[in-house]
């Protein structure tokens, strides 16, 4: 059965329960830098269904023949609460709804529920498809009772509504009329353009509200960066279901971002929309669905991202130490995130004493020595160094201040040698190293791919046999960055190395103004942090 709102909320009102419509896999695949896998749609399909999602939009059955074996195989997996819902759209003007190859292939996909899209706007009826308005009409209604006639649950996308109910708001909500006497389950309000306000959409779906008996939805795009807004106005008028995509993927700028709907409409609004301990798995689907697109969820993401819950300056830092909802809207915890003190130049000595508590350094806020540590830290970022990206760098350094701190080894000098024999040749780069470990020193070259690749070769080299882990520490990342062009081809570069252990990933910084330089410094600080962190002791 399908779970509705058990009533229809007042005016400005809060509905008892939204469904939420996930497409994900439809219109967030049509965005530009997204590509699912089969074995991807499956994965996002299962993921978004442990969230408690309850409708799963999973492709267009007509389109491509990759959706077509999407529907088959979902039919074996065991969803425990979605619905998995195949979309397209109502009948060509010139088809009877029975011989309709799109009407067909949404009977063939064999789901649950199915989505169908027609025109609301007027410009798009005679201008694009070239029909009458009467034909429209026609067409929205026999397609919706000629799948609901079939046994499945409908939903009817109304296509362009905002933009036809500016224009034209009779015929606009004609056509909602028209659905609803072809038997639609939900009515769904589509802003496919992104272009309306949230005020434009509140006054809408009202109107449409006071002619209709079947539920409404909402389903935005976010040309005008209003999609989350448009989308929790429309709940807050009436809307019971809100269609979106997992971080906002979708064509041209995107859709309503269901993360964020989904936590304001639990977690503002206290709409229950998915279990408590389901909507802590928020940042754990947002991140899932980025990293099977080989992206990095966005730092600055509502909700979600590392910097969203992130705390630089001081008097932040030291208010929340005695309030977490001085500089919080929620608690981190409850979408799956956590709480970050970020050390910058801004930074006071409650940054460092709370920095020091999450790597379990007893630091007294008041002490000498967090002093000069601050003073260091101030004076390595006037240098270029930027710890928001390489905290490893940063816990080193603040080790390092400490009378027992021992160091795992020490570089005392290296040399590097490059030989390019021409421009479309492959050179060939060879470095010499030279690590003191305790008393004893290790001398040893290696060659590489380029200068980097053979000092990291060399350094690994010279240690393996003091510390056989350092094979296990993978680098992934390397970045420069120049951090002034005055001074051309001599100016200080900063270089950012993410690196990786047993699951575990941390990042290092280096600056100098030879990069060689300080990429070194950058790997001398991976492999330290990775000793440090395999519980190994330091050699004497």
């Amino acid at each position: 059965m399908n779970d509705r709102p058990s009533r229809y909320p007042s005016s400005g009102e809060a509905p008892d329960r939204v469904a939420i419509y996930d497409t994900t896999l439809r219109d967030g695949s049509q965005s530009e830098d997204v590509q699912f896998t089969m074995e991807d749609k499956i994965r996002v399909a299962e993921h978004l269904d442990r969230l408690g999602i309850d409708y799963i939009e999973g492709g267009w059955p007509g389109a491509n023949p990759k959706d077509i074996e999407f529907f088959r195989k979902v039919r074996e997996v065991p969803l425990a609460h979605s619905r998995i819902s195949a979309f397209g759209s109502t009948r060509k003007a010139t088809n009877r709804t029975s011989a309709d190859p799109v009407l067909r292939a949404l009977l063939d996909a064999e789901t649950p529920v199915v989505t169908i899209f027609g025109k609301s706007w007027s410009l798009h009826v005679e201008d694009i498809l070239g029909i009458s308005k009467e034909t429209n009409l026609e067409m929205i209604r026999e397609s919706c009772d000629f799948l609901k006639q079939s046994g499945r649950e409908v939903v009817y996308d109304a296509e362009h509504f905002f933009d036809g109910f500016r224009e034209n708001p009779s015929f606009a909500l004609e056509t909602l009329k028209a659905a609803e006497m072809g038997g639609a389950d939900w009515i769904v309000l589509c802003d496919t353009n992104g272009g309306s306000m949230p005020w434009e959409v509140s006054l809408a779906v009202g109107e449409a509200r006071k002619i209709l008996r079947v539920p409404l939805g909402i389903h935005a795009h976010n040309d005008s960066e209003l999609a989350v807004a448009n989308s929790l106005s429309a709940v807050k008028a009436g809307a019971t279901q809100v269609h979106g995509t997992i971080n906002g993927i979708g064509e041209r700028c995107g859709n309503a971002n269901l993360i964020s709907v989904i936590a304001d409409l639990a977690l503002k609004l206290e709409i229950p929309v998915t279990p408590a301990r389901e909507l802590s798995r928020l940042r754990e689907v947002a991140s899932f669905i980025f990293e099977v697109q080989n992206r990095s969820l966005p730092k600055n993401q509502p909700f979600v991202g590392d910097s969203a819950f992130a705390h630089k300056a001081g008097v932040h830092v030291h208010a929340i130490r005695k309030n977490r909802r001085a500089y919080e809207h929620i608690l981190p915890e409850a979408v799956g995130n956590t709480q970050r003190i970020l050390l910058s130049e801004h930074s006071g000595k409650s940054n460092l004493v709370e920095k020091a508590k999450e790597y379990g350094i007893p630091l007294d806020g008041e002490s000498p020595e967090t002093q000069k540590l601050l003073s260091v830290l101030k004076t390595l970022e006037h240098e270029g160094y930027q710890f928001e990206g390489a905290e490893a760098s940063f816990e080193l350094l603040m080790r390092s201040t400490s009378r027992d701190f021992i160091p795992y080894f020490d570089i005392d000098f290296f040399h590097v040698l490059m030989e390019q024999k021409g421009q479309s040749e492959e050179g060939l780069s060879e470095a010499t190293i030279r690590v003191r470990v305790g008393k004893r020193f290790e001398h040893t070259a290696a060659l590489g791919n380029g200068p980097v690749n053979a000092l990291d070769n060399a350094l690994r080299k010279a240690l393996v046999t003091f510390y056989p882990v350092v094979d296990s520490i993978s680098l992934l990342d390397y970045k420069v960055r120049v951090l002034s062009g005055a001074h051309g081809t001599a100016s200080r570069v900063r270089v950012l190395i993410e690196s990786s252990m047993d699951g575990r990933k941390w990042g290092t910084v280096g600056v100098s103004e030879n990069v060689i330089a300080a990429s070194l410094l950058a790997l001398k600080d991976s492999i330290d942090f990775g000793l440090l962190k395999s519980g190994i002791k330091p050699c004497g």
